[in-house]
């Protein structure tokens, strides 16, 4: 199963970035509260962002370069992935 690298904007605006490979699994986790301590009561989540990266190793890759970004290149991101679909 593929690695996927994904980006949840958070109900107060914050940006969070993880790593799973079952997308759905983990945003029911984020969503129960069961998922990151960052994201324990700030939900709901919208799905901004998802990358599919192959192995664990080249998800945690991405998502320590995607960490290091700023708010507004995170947001770059998420625009030209939009302007891509």
């Amino acid at each position: 199963m593929d690695w996927k690298v994904y980006i949840l904007e958070c109900a107060d605006g914050t940006l969070y970035t993880g790593i799973t490979n079952d997308l759905d699994r983990r945003m029911s986790e984020h969503e129960s509260g069961r998922g990151a301590k960052y994201t324990r009561g700030r939900g709901p989540f919208q799905l901004i962002y998802h990358q599919v990266c192959g192995e664990r190793g080249q998800a945690a890759k991405r998502e320590f370069e995607i960490k290091a970004l700023d708010r507004e290149q995170k947001l770059g991101l998420v625009s030209d992935q939009r302007q891509r679909s």
